[in-house]
């Protein structure tokens, strides 16, 4: 979860100029508990704060600024909002995040090449000895007009949140950690490979997104893709806006999460310090489709066989382990010398199965292999696709199937495919004539 909040919350705007008062900043009931109450209850386990924006207004009182809740009403000029979230985070068990954008509107020493990333270092420092274990430091490439010359040092950036904090995630247009997906939609590729070329990447390149959407097969770093996307139309809460629908967030998670990436919903507390109650309900009713879709696997109803299994019948290597618990670590293992198409086939023991979701998982652990796949229902094709990662799902665009067998059929891969856990769902909010499903969560 990303939580945009600051200044703009109070000036109902997106991008502040810097020349707003800290004053305005006070929010009267803000509970960060609630947040990450919220958030828990939503089944999110990192939750990402705007410590700072491009208005250059810090939610923390930074020693090397007054442009920051030390000048703010709330708490009488005496509060922290990084503290109070950190707080509740870790008390909670999800772990925190923190963007500190490069772009600031306010001070003066933006321009000034060495001075402002000297100032920027220090406050970047300060985030990261002051409120423990950070899981991941977010940084984009954002960057005024007016300023064509300002140049970030990202490298020495990168090389002082390693120094003190080591097991962090950088995200940026080019990791070192986590790569952006290219746009804000909340949409990967078709195709996403989590491996690309960070020397091919730039942070702030615009010209790069394509790219960024897909990964690269050939890719020598390990960068998964994150996409980042508001729950609402704006990234700062409005009062005239509202969440977005149940469909549009179950489609934003089939073509993020769907598609071997993580996905970051941004979920903005609004003036009194809270997030607002439709927003804290549409989670309530996502988290809950994401339930009732995936609970329950109906392959488990199903005999499994396979086109091989390294070691022969005996081994740990059988298509029976993409049913057990342990998905990451046991797996479905072809034989190496088998070099035909390779597949796995279920059979429903009983009767048949109804279903129009398909969840295929890699045993990502061991890299992402899979190029190309094919799904047959009952001998005939229903869906097909390239990349796989550590998950893909399928909606079958025929609508709901009555099957008595699914065969998933590998013909292309990086090398011997290995499959840790299937599944086959029913979801009754999907209606590929694009009609939004009446059937309620509760």
């Amino acid at each position: 979860m990303f939580l945009h909040f600051g200044v703009n919350t109070f000036t109902d705007s997106e991008w502040g100029t810097g020349q707003e008062s800290p004053s305005i900043f006070n929010p009267t009931d803000l509970d960060a508990n609630q947040w990450v109450d919220t958030a828990a209850q939503a089944g999110i386990s990192l939750m990402i704060l705007t410590a700072k924006h491009h208005d250059g207004f810090c939610l923390w009182p930074s020693q090397y600024t007054d442009h920051s809740v030390i000048g703010s009403p709330w708490e009488n000029g005496h509060g922290d909002v990084v503290q109070e979230f950190v707080n509740a985070a870790k008390a909670r068990g999800v772990d925190i995040g923190l963007y500190l954008s490069p772009w600031d509107r306010h001070d003066t020493r933006y321009g000034h090449i060495k001075e402002y990333n000297e100032y920027y270092l220090a406050q970047l420092q300060e985030l990261l000895n002051k409120y423990g274990s950070v899981r991941e430091i977010w940084f984009d490439g954002a960057k005024g007009s007016n300023t064509p010359n300002m140049t970030y040092y990202f490298s020495d950036w990168f090389s002082m949140v390693m120094e003190l904090q080591s097991t962090i995630n950088i995200f940026s247009d080019a990791g070192p950690g986590v790569r952006w997906v290219g746009n804000e939609k909340g949409f990967a590729g078709s195709t996403c490979w989590s491996t690309i070329n960070r020397t091919s990447l730039s942070i702030g390149n615009g010209s790069i997104v394509n790219y960024l959407n897909t990964g690269d097969p050939k890719g020598t770093d390990w960068l998964p893709a994150e996409c980042d996307v508001s729950i609402r139309k704006g990234w700062f809460w409005h009062k005239s806006e509202a969440p977005k629908r149940l469909s549009d967030l179950l489609e934003i998670y089939y073509n993020s999460v769907g598609r071997n990436c993580l996905l970051l919903l941004n979920v903005p507390p609004n003036t009194t310090g809270l997030i607002s109650e439709s927003d804290v309900q549409r989670l309530k009713e996502f988290r809950g489709a994401i339930d009732t879709i995936f609970t329950t696997n109906l392959a488990e109803k199903c005999s499994i066989e396979s086109s091989s299994q390294r070691g022969g019948k005996n081994s740990n290597f059988g298509p029976e382990n993409v049913l057990d618990s342990d998905h990451l670590w046991t797996y479905w293992a072809p034989s190496d010398e088998d070099s035909k198409d390779h597949w796995i086939e279920f059979t429903a023991k009983t009767g048949k199965i109804k279903f129009n979701v398909i969840r295929i998982q890699e045993a990502i652990g061991l890299g992402q292999r899979i190029k190309k796949h094919i799904i047959y229902v009952d001998g005939s094709p229903v869906a097909e696709g390239t990349t796989i990662g550590y998950k893909k799902l399928h909606r079958l665009e025929k609508g709901v199937v009555d099957a008595f067998s699914v065969k998933i059929k590998i013909v292309g891969s990086r090398a011997t495919p290995l499959i840790s856990s299937v599944g086959f769902h029913f979801d009754p909010f999907w209606h590929p004539n694009g009609k939004e499903s009446s059937q309620r969560v509760h």
